[in-house]
């Protein structure tokens, strides 16, 4: 009996987990770290924000995992638009809900 609360509270964690839109491609194991930025950008009512974040690197190294996590929990959405895993390069669209702000960590591992 005791075990329900605590079996409940796990399910709950994990559909809460699954709201967010996060994007999460490739794989950062056995990766570096090569460029990470903090993407926070204030609200405006009734209006979409929609933000490019470019991101190239100058000793041309390979892409193997992009991350960006959507750290307000919202229903902002992010997409790669050029570039990515497989290339020096990448280009991100992060959109928020509209009336919302924008807060993702965006980090790039080689």
């Amino acid at each position: 009996m005791k075990t329900m609360p605590l079996f409940g509270f796990v399910i709950l964690i994990a559909i809460s987990s699954c709201v967010a839109r996060d994007l999460v491609v490739g794989s950062s194991y056995n990766a570096h770290l090569v460029w990470q930025q903090h993407a926070d950008y204030y609200a405006f009512p009734f209006v979409k924000r929609v933000k490019d974040i470019f991101y190239s690197d100058p000793s041309q190294r390979i892409i193997k995992a992009i991350i960006a996590r959507d750290i307000k929990h919202s229903d902002a959405s992010a997409i790669i638009t050029a570039g990515g895993v497989g290339f020096s390069f990448a280009n991100i669209k992060i959109k928020s809900a509209r009336g919302s702000r924008l807060d993702y960590q965006i980090e790039v591992y080689a």
